[in-house]
């Protein structure tokens, strides 16, 4: 796994408002995405997302009640295709990582999966097509 966290994903309750509030407010630079019901904030080093967190649980496959403090945030490690996001998640497994949400094609049209760390925190691994994140 290369070591980089790629995309920090906030679960908000109000997109709209939390999105102004770093676009406007912080004055973050807003990525210029083709989609609703989610903002990307372009960093230096990394990206920020804004997703309503029922949505983010729904993703993860848990429910909100089930932890709203992890399904509030999750990390990110995106890897260059496919197959390096089974190899990453297998990884995660092996050191001790649980299998929350198998790698699958997704509804954006990249791949993804979801472990769990032993902490409990969430970590989404993805390839995604659209947007070069490695």
């Amino acid at each position: 796994m290369k070591p980089k966290i790629s995309l920090i994903t906030l679960g908000v309750d109000d997109l709209d408002r939390a999105t102004r509030f770093y676009g406007e407010g912080l004055g973050l630079p807003q990525y210029d995405f083709e989609g609703e019901g989610v903002a990307f904030f372009s960093l230096e080093g990394t990206w920020l997302a804004l997703y309503p967190r029922a949505e983010l649980a729904r993703d993860i496959g848990i429910t909100v009640a089930e932890g709203p403090a992890h399904a509030s945030v999750t990390l990110a490690h995106n890897a260059p295709s496919r197959e390096d996001v089974d190899t990453v998640l297998a990884q995660a497994v092996a050191a001790g990582a649980t299998l929350i949400k198998p790698a699958k094609e997704v509804f954006w049209g990249g791949y993804s999966g979801y472990f769990q760390d032993p902490e409990g925190h969430y970590w989404e691994v993805a390839f995604n097509p659209f947007m070069d994140l490695t």
